[in-house]
């Protein structure tokens, strides 16, 4: 049955809407200093230009740019009218109490983080300079419209394939999902600065019948996939992996090879990838070795 909402419940659904309506603003307002402004063009799209982005998939995946100076976006938010306490709720600015407000994402491109309908809930940030004491990453933190946990990077553009073709690629960053979109592999999606959860493994069961683990060939990537292969077995969601040879991450192996080649290499069941990864660590050559690892 229908009812009134309290006025609880209508302050919270206006700050929602708020919310997406500053996010929607943000993500115009990187956008445009990405193709326009003098240091969006010379730092940003210089940076995309080198990783191999053409011009329409920058546009496609609404990538930008944040100024490196403390308050722009501030600035430029609250005299086009827009109020600090939801620039606040959204992450993109951090305001201290001593009166100073900083912008989140400054000197960073910007990565939009869609939700399945194509609302901006969130940005991820990368920074440019090479600055040991700067994180490289920055995301939005979690608020009333983003919980990380429930989302996926890529899947409004996304979705269409995953259905048609009836698997989905799973990457770990945002220039994966980008890269190999724009090289054919267009069932593409990513976590969110954070390890695999349950939740995005059943959102990302709505689509596909099958996932391929594709996360980068080195040690962490390994590891990552050891782990995922547990969830998808808790979630009792088929999965298996396509190891990217050579320690590469997938941006990389396609912007060498080709979207097709990724696809060429194929995939292997959970059992296989875990028996090649133990084996891997033996000489199985050696007599004794062998015998360790028919214990492992």
């Amino acid at each position: 049955q229908e009812r009134e909402l309290t006025e609880k419940e209508k302050q919270i659904r206006s700050d929602r809407e708020s919310m997406l309506i500053v996010n929607s603003w943000a993500g115009q307002y990187f956008s445009t200093l990405l193709h326009e402004h003098v240091e969006g063009k010379s730092v940003g799209m210089r940076y995309f230009a080198e990783r191999g982005l053409r011009e329409d998939i920058i546009r496609k995946f609404q990538l930008g740019y944040s100024l490196d100076q403390r308050d722009a976006l501030y600035k430029t938010a609250i005299k086009a009218g827009y109020k600090k306490e939801f620039l606040e709720k959204t992450g993109l600015v951090i305001a201290y109490d001593n009166g100073n407000v900083n912008d989140r994402f400054r000197g960073r491109v910007i990565f939009p983080v869609h939700t399945l309908s194509g609302k901006v809930v969130a940005f991820g940030g990368r920074v440019l300079k090479k600055d040991e004491k700067t994180a490289k990453y920055v995301n939005s933190p979690e608020s009333e419209i983003y919980h990380k946990s429930n989302e996926l990077y890529g899947i409004y553009f996304a979705k269409q394939a995953i259905m048609k073709q009836d698997r989905c690629f799973l990457v770990e960053g945002y220039m994966d999902v980008v890269s190999l979109y724009q090289h054919g592999v267009d069932g593409c999606v990513a976590t969110l600065g954070t390890a695999l959860t349950n939740e995005q493994i059943r959102l990302m069961k709505r689509y596909a019948p099958q996932i391929l683990i594709t996360y980068d060939g080195d040690g962490a990537g390994q590891r990552a996939i050891a782990r995922g292969l547990d969830l998808f077995e808790q979630e009792n969601v088929p999965a298996r992996v396509t190891v990217v040879p050579g320690g590469m991450d997938p941006d990389e192996y396609v912007r060498a090879k080709g979207g097709q080649a990724l696809s060429d290499l194929g995939s292997i069941d959970p059992t296989t990838y875990r028996l090649d990864t133990l084996a891997a660590k033996y000489d199985l050559s050696n007599a004794e070795a062998r015998a360790k690892y028919a214990v492992d």
